[in-house]
């Protein structure tokens, strides 16, 4: 079997300068951007299905990924791809004291064990100082400065939401979210009675936002439970094509009524599915 050794071989081919790939060569860091975030959600759509029959082929895809921007970066003389290697293992090493006391990646296992909120409790607090290390100026330091702009809106939006929760800028406990979710809402209402785009806008970012926290504090990824609903909506709309292709009819000339009828089939016929499993 190929090695890892033998990929960065290869991909040292694809950018060779006279004989590599036309494409490949081309290539910057900015534009496999897209591919990244795409190779990253296909792992996910493969783990979200139990496709592990591709899991593998999709992780392989996704390491290309890393192994580019690591030729990119070696042709730049910025560092290399057992840097990468290097820089993950000791950071790892340093986030879990309580499996490496020592810092020596080999020790025996002998150390007593952190429950789990212990463990996190560790982690944030390392988090948070090699923060500070990053700082020239550690006084103006925001929890929120590496939170990165690229992820998701709503998993960017948990993550804020959990850093602010760190020095207690936070709703106690979940009914008081509900509570502001409904609010949001209200405000919505509000927005388009007045009939304002961009005041609309702003609300609906603003309840957003507020179902997001209210996910967070329920120990919901929102981002899963978007992808969730959308793959339940995905499979109930083919359900009522399917069913209007079997009596020959367009859904345009269907009423709202007959398309919910179908739509509360597919739900009855799922729920059966469910029990019966």
């Amino acid at each position: 079997m190929y090695s890892l050794e033998d990929l960065l071989h290869l991909m040292n081919r694809l950018r060779d300068p006279q004989y590599g790939c036309p494409w490949d060569i081309k290539q910057t860091y900015a534009s496999i951007v897209p591919h990244t975030l795409e190779e990253a959600y296909e792992v996910a759509d493969a783990i979200e299905r139990g496709d592990f029959d591709h899991l593998q082929g999709e992780l392989g895809d996704l390491l290309f990924q890393v192994v580019y921007y690591s030729q990119l970066a070696r042709e730049e003389g910025r560092f290399e791809f057992v840097g990468v290697i290097d820089s993950i293992t000791r950071k790892l090493i340093r986030r879990h004291p309580h499996v490496f006391p020592t810092g020596d990646l080999y020790a025996p296992l002998d150390n007593p064990q952190l429950n789990e909120e212990q463990v996190k409790a560790r982690w944030e607090q390392i988090k948070a100082e090699e923060r500070a290390e990053k700082s020239d100026a550690p006084q103006q330091l925001s929890l929120l400065d590496d939170v990165p702009t690229a992820l998701p809106s709503l998993s960017r939006a948990a993550k804020l939401q959990k850093r602010a929760s760190q020095v207690g800028f936070d709703w106690p406990a979940a009914l008081p979210v509900v509570d502001n979710v409904r609010e949001e809402l209200d405000e919505v209402l509000e927005a388009m009675a007045d009939n304002d785009p961009a005041a609309i806008a702003d609300e609906v970012g603003d309840l957003l936002f507020a179902a997001v926290n209210l996910a967070r504090h329920l120990k919901v990824d929102p981002e899963t439970a978007l992808r969730g609903a959308n793959a339940k909506f995905e499979r109930r709309f083919r359900f009522i094509e399917q069913a209007l292709r079997d009596t020959h009819r367009p859904m345009e000339d269907c009423t709202l009524e007959e398309l919910d009828a179908l739509w509360g089939e597919a739900k009855r016929q799922e729920k059966n599915v469910s029990n019966c499993g």
